[in-house]
Parts: C-alpha cells; sequence; structure tokens
C-alpha cells in the first residue's frame, strides 16, 4: 500500500445530507417529493449524471443549458451550506492524521467540482492531501476510473498500489475499474460486495497496521482466485 485514496462525500464528511437538501428543493420547485429509489442512485454521481437521473425522473426535457443552469444551482446552493462547515464521518479525521504522521501519500478523489471542493477544504483541511482531483478535471466521473487513475499518476505509483476508501456503489465501481482494492464504508446506501471490497461500518478505531492488512489481504485474495 503506497498511497490512500480518499472519496470525499459520506466518506471524509458527511455532505452527503446536505446534497439531499438541495435535491429535495429542487423536487419541491416542481411539487414532488424526491423518491428514495431516486435519492439512492444519485449518491456518489457525478453532478452531470445526478442531473440526468433527476431530469429523468422529473419528466423534465433534457436541454443541455437548462440541465447546465440547474447543475450551477445546485452547487451554488450547497456552497452555502458548506460555509457552515463539515461534520466529520466517525473516525475519518483520525485516520488522516495517522496517516499524515506516517508520512503515507494522499490524494482526494472527488466527483465533486473543483470550485465546491475548495470550499470544503477549508473546512477538512488541504494539507493531508498530496493531490486532489475532482470530476470536473477529467473527461468522465465516477464510476468512471478516470479520478482515480489521473490521481494516481500525480502520485507516482500505480492504481494497484493504492487503496481507495469509498462510501458509495458509484465511487466503489470507479475505483476498482482503476485496479484499486477498495475499503468500503457504507454511510446511507448499500454497497455490494465484491473479491476488491472489505466492508467495515466505521473508521473509527481503524489504524494504518489495518489499513496495511486490509489492502494485502484483498490483493492476495484476488490473485489466488486468478490462479
Amino acid at each position: 500500500m503506497r498511497a490512500v485514496l480518499w472519496d470525499m462525500d459520506g466518506t471524509l464528511v458527511d455532505s452527503e445530507k446536505l446534497w439531499d437538501v438541495a435535491i429535495n428543493e429542487l423536487y419541491s420547485r416542481h411539487g414532488r417529493v424526491l423518491p428514495p429509489e431516486v435519492r439512492d442512485a444519485t449518491v456518489g454521481g457525478s453532478a452531470d449524471g445526478v442531473i440526468r437521473i433527476v431530469f429523468a425522473d422529473l419528466g423534465l426535457e433534457p436541454d443541455p443549458e437548462h440541465m447546465a443552469e440547474v447543475a450551477d444551482w445546485m452547487h451554488d446552493y450547497v456552497g452555502e451550506l458548506f460555509t457552515t462547515g463539515l461534520p466529520w464521518c466517525p473516525g475519518a479525521q483520525e485516520l488522516l492524521d495517522a496517516l499524515l504522521a506516517a508520512g503515507v501519500p494522499m490524494a482526494l478523489v472527488t466527483n465533486t467540482r473543483r470550485g465546491l471542493t475548495e470550499n470544503a477544504l477549508n473546512s477538512i483541511g488541504r494539507h493531508y492531501f498530496s493531490v486532489t482531483v475532482c470530476g470536473d478535471e477529467v473527461p468522465e466521473g465516477k464510476p468512471a476510473p478516470d479520478v482515480y487513475l489521473r490521481a494516481a499518476e500525480l502520485l507516482g505509483v500505480s492504481a494497484e498500489d493504492c487503496l481507495a476508501i469509498e462510501d458509495s456503489t458509484t465511487g466503489t465501481a470507479a475505483a476498482e475499474a482503476a485496479g484499486c482494492p477498495v475499503l468500503v464504508v457504507p454511510n446511507e446506501v448499500e454497497v455490494p460486495v465484491s473479491v476488491r471490497r472489505r466492508h467495515v461500518s466505521s473508521l473509527a478505531g481503524l489504524g494504518i497496521p489495518q489499513l496495511r492488512q486490509i489492502y494485502t489481504e484483498l490483493q492476495l485474495g484476488l490473485r489466488e482466485r486468478s490462479a
């Protein structure tokens, strides 16, 4: 394990609830209530992906200009909520501190746009991360592997040598597609199991030895299945 690649929303900070506020407000403006299955489908998605899902459910014409306007409005809305401070997910800050003290390179790998990510980093602390990669800086956001591949490239390591930490099905799929073993900490939506994933209920109590053990076991398990 040469580096750790972190998702942001729902993994480091419990910001998914703030996105819920924005999406619910959008539905309210159209006289609708956000269905649970649509909400689940948007968790961890890119801005473009979320807007496509929401427009389809609301029966809105997928006009690119209108979709871009709504995406901008949502980011501005959530950005205002971010200024009030972001609540840490249990154990996340402690694990960041431990990895930083041990000199383990870390990257922030998020579908969130750069502008809003910079806002969030004011709360999280940008000193933790050697690099940050956002969904609007690559050809395709999660579940495509682009953000993870770019983060590994910027760190100068192979994606296979990195442990990704994710909370969503979308993000986990992106990390796996890039070749990363994944530590999955589901926030609110269940994430299916696979040979390249280890599920834990919380980051609380986890240290670097446990991360290295999880990484090694996932790599060994994959090699055994491939043999």
